[in-house]
Protein backbone atom coordinates (compact mmCIF):
# COMPACT_ATOMS: atom_id res chain seq x y z
CA UNK A 1 0.00 0.00 0.00
CA UNK A 2 1.54 3.28 -1.14
CA UNK A 3 1.16 6.36 1.26
CA UNK A 4 -1.58 7.42 -0.96
CA UNK A 5 -4.08 4.70 -1.85
CA UNK A 6 -6.10 5.42 0.73
CA UNK A 7 -7.24 8.82 1.96
CA UNK A 8 -8.68 7.17 5.54
CA UNK A 9 -5.33 6.06 6.33
CA UNK A 10 -2.28 7.89 7.22
CA UNK A 11 1.35 6.81 6.58
CA UNK A 12 4.04 9.24 7.54
CA UNK A 13 6.13 9.93 4.27
CA UNK A 14 9.07 7.98 6.46
CA UNK A 15 7.04 4.96 7.11
CA UNK A 16 6.70 2.27 5.11
CA UNK A 17 2.86 0.50 5.14
CA UNK A 18 3.09 -3.04 2.48
CA UNK A 19 0.34 -4.20 3.87
CA UNK A 20 -3.15 -4.14 1.72
CA UNK A 21 -5.63 -4.64 5.19
CA UNK A 22 -5.30 -1.58 6.99
CA UNK A 23 -8.08 -0.12 8.28
CA UNK A 24 -10.22 3.05 8.04
CA UNK A 25 -8.80 6.05 9.97
CA UNK A 26 -5.32 4.05 11.20
CA UNK A 27 -2.23 6.41 11.40
CA UNK A 28 1.29 4.52 10.29
CA UNK A 29 4.30 7.39 11.95
CA UNK A 30 7.97 7.49 10.74
CA UNK A 31 9.84 4.84 10.85
CA UNK A 32 7.13 2.33 11.26
CA UNK A 33 7.39 -0.82 9.54
CA UNK A 34 3.92 -2.91 8.69
CA UNK A 35 4.70 -6.09 6.26
CA UNK A 36 2.76 -7.49 3.92
CA UNK A 37 0.13 -10.24 5.50
CA UNK A 38 -0.19 -7.92 8.61
CA UNK A 39 -3.67 -6.99 9.37
CA UNK A 40 -4.61 -3.60 10.93
CA UNK A 41 -7.81 -2.70 12.24
CA UNK A 42 -9.78 0.60 11.76
CA UNK A 43 -8.56 3.48 13.87
CA UNK A 44 -5.37 2.26 15.17
CA UNK A 45 -2.01 4.11 16.03
CA UNK A 46 1.26 3.03 15.28
CA UNK A 47 4.23 4.74 16.19
CA UNK A 48 7.66 5.71 15.45
CA UNK A 49 10.03 2.50 14.76
CA UNK A 50 7.20 0.00 15.59
CA UNK A 51 7.47 -3.12 13.60
CA UNK A 52 4.50 -5.31 12.55
CA UNK A 53 5.72 -8.59 10.59
CA UNK A 54 3.45 -10.52 8.46
CA UNK A 55 0.85 -13.10 10.25
CA UNK A 56 0.09 -10.80 12.75
CA UNK A 57 -3.32 -9.44 13.43
CA UNK A 58 -4.46 -6.09 14.95
CA UNK A 59 -7.73 -5.16 16.29
CA UNK A 60 -9.53 -1.58 15.98
CA UNK A 61 -8.43 1.55 18.11
CA UNK A 62 -5.33 -0.39 19.36
CA UNK A 63 -1.91 1.77 20.12
CA UNK A 64 1.01 0.75 19.15
CA UNK A 65 3.60 2.97 20.61
CA UNK A 66 7.14 3.13 19.47
CA UNK A 67 9.74 0.90 18.70
CA UNK A 68 7.13 -1.93 20.21
CA UNK A 69 8.00 -5.49 18.15
CA UNK A 70 5.28 -7.64 16.67
CA UNK A 71 6.12 -11.24 15.35
CA UNK A 72 4.21 -13.41 13.00
CA UNK A 73 1.18 -15.17 15.13
CA UNK A 74 1.00 -12.22 17.52
CA UNK A 75 -2.85 -11.40 17.65
CA UNK A 76 -3.82 -8.37 19.55
CA UNK A 77 -7.79 -7.49 20.12
CA UNK A 78 -9.70 -4.47 20.08
CA UNK A 79 -8.57 -1.51 22.18
CA UNK A 80 -5.06 -2.70 23.46
CA UNK A 81 -2.72 -0.35 24.77
CA UNK A 82 1.11 -1.48 24.14
CA UNK A 83 3.59 1.12 25.62
CA UNK A 84 6.76 1.66 24.29
CA UNK A 85 9.31 -0.81 23.82
CA UNK A 86 6.89 -4.42 24.11
CA UNK A 87 8.63 -6.98 22.63
CA UNK A 88 6.86 -9.90 21.42
CA UNK A 89 8.75 -13.55 21.03
CA UNK A 90 7.40 -16.44 18.63
CA UNK A 91 9.59 -19.36 18.87
CA UNK A 92 10.38 -21.03 22.22
CA UNK A 93 13.45 -22.46 20.32
CA UNK A 94 15.23 -19.83 17.88
CA UNK A 95 18.11 -21.28 15.98
CA UNK A 96 19.74 -18.78 13.49
CA UNK A 97 20.33 -22.09 11.24
CA UNK A 98 16.42 -23.14 11.55
CA UNK A 99 13.88 -21.22 9.52
CA UNK A 100 10.32 -21.32 11.36
CA UNK A 101 6.92 -20.04 10.10
CA UNK A 102 3.47 -20.17 10.22
CA UNK A 103 1.95 -22.99 12.34
CA UNK A 104 6.22 -24.03 13.47
CA UNK A 105 5.44 -21.06 15.58
CA UNK A 106 3.91 -20.16 18.90
CA UNK A 107 0.81 -17.60 18.96
CA UNK A 108 0.08 -15.26 21.56
CA UNK A 109 -3.25 -13.33 22.01
CA UNK A 110 -3.99 -10.08 23.84
CA UNK A 111 -7.66 -9.84 24.36
CA UNK A 112 -9.66 -6.66 24.19
CA UNK A 113 -8.65 -3.71 26.92
CA UNK A 114 -5.23 -5.09 28.17
CA UNK A 115 -2.73 -2.53 28.52
CA UNK A 116 1.16 -3.93 28.72
CA UNK A 117 3.57 -1.13 29.77
CA UNK A 118 6.65 0.53 28.62
CA UNK A 119 9.80 -2.57 28.26
CA UNK A 120 7.13 -5.47 28.34
CA UNK A 121 8.69 -8.98 26.79
CA UNK A 122 6.33 -11.39 26.11
CA UNK A 123 7.80 -14.84 25.61
CA UNK A 124 5.33 -16.95 23.20
CA UNK A 125 2.63 -19.03 23.90
CA UNK A 126 0.23 -17.88 26.05
CA UNK A 127 -2.73 -15.12 26.57
CA UNK A 128 -2.83 -12.03 28.44
CA UNK A 129 -6.89 -11.53 29.18
CA UNK A 130 -9.44 -8.78 28.95
CA UNK A 131 -8.20 -5.83 30.57
CA UNK A 132 -5.24 -6.77 32.29
CA UNK A 133 -2.47 -4.99 33.14
CA UNK A 134 0.93 -5.62 33.36
CA UNK A 135 3.32 -3.03 34.57
CA UNK A 136 6.58 -1.23 32.88
CA UNK A 137 9.67 -3.65 32.62
CA UNK A 138 7.58 -7.31 33.26
CA UNK A 139 8.09 -10.53 31.81
CA UNK A 140 5.29 -12.72 30.43
CA UNK A 141 5.84 -16.18 30.80
CA UNK A 142 2.69 -17.53 31.65
CA UNK A 143 -1.05 -16.74 30.81
CA UNK A 144 -2.26 -13.74 32.23
CA UNK A 145 -6.32 -13.97 33.58
CA UNK A 146 -8.56 -10.91 32.77
CA UNK A 147 -8.50 -7.91 34.88
CA UNK A 148 -4.78 -8.93 36.63
CA UNK A 149 -2.88 -6.59 37.51
CA UNK A 150 0.87 -8.38 36.65
CA UNK A 151 4.64 -6.80 37.93
CA UNK A 152 7.86 -8.07 37.69
CA UNK A 153 10.29 -11.34 36.29
CA UNK A 154 8.76 -13.24 36.01
CA UNK A 155 5.59 -11.75 36.14
CA UNK A 156 3.31 -12.13 38.83
CA UNK A 157 -0.35 -11.05 39.81
CA UNK A 158 -0.21 -8.34 42.84
CA UNK A 159 -3.75 -7.35 42.13
CA UNK A 160 -6.32 -6.26 40.07
CA UNK A 161 -7.17 -3.59 37.03
CA UNK A 162 -10.77 -2.21 36.55
CA UNK A 163 -11.48 -1.40 32.97
CA UNK A 164 -11.03 2.23 33.61
CA UNK A 165 -7.39 1.54 34.24
CA UNK A 166 -7.50 1.99 37.74
CA UNK A 167 -6.01 -0.39 40.74
CA UNK A 168 -8.93 -2.07 42.15
CA UNK A 169 -9.30 -2.15 46.02
CA UNK A 170 -9.41 -5.51 47.84
CA UNK A 171 -13.37 -5.39 47.87
CA UNK A 172 -13.09 -5.72 44.02
CA UNK A 173 -14.50 -2.08 43.39
CA UNK A 174 -13.66 0.63 41.91
CA UNK A 175 -13.96 4.36 42.31
CA UNK A 176 -14.99 4.80 39.21
CA UNK A 177 -18.12 2.67 40.26
CA UNK A 178 -17.50 -0.33 38.44
CA UNK A 179 -17.69 -3.45 40.60
CA UNK A 180 -16.14 -7.05 40.08
CA UNK A 181 -16.14 -10.74 41.23
CA UNK A 182 -13.70 -12.98 40.77
CA UNK A 183 -13.66 -16.49 38.96
CA UNK A 184 -11.58 -19.19 37.30
CA UNK A 185 -10.51 -17.09 34.45
CA UNK A 186 -9.87 -13.85 36.06
CA UNK A 187 -12.31 -11.02 37.30
CA UNK A 188 -15.90 -10.40 35.65
CA UNK A 189 -18.24 -7.34 36.35
CA UNK A 190 -20.54 -7.54 39.15
CA UNK A 191 -24.33 -7.39 38.63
Amino acid sequence: MSNNDRVDVFVHSLGLCESASVGSGTRIWAFAHVLAGAKIGNDCNICDHAYVENGVSIGDRVTIKNRVLLFEGVTVQDDVFLGPGVIFTNDLHPRASIKRSGSELSTTVVRRGATLGAGVIVVCGISVGEHAFVGAGSVLTRDVPAHAFVVGNPGRIIGWACECGLRLSEDLNCSCGLRYRQGDAGLSRAT
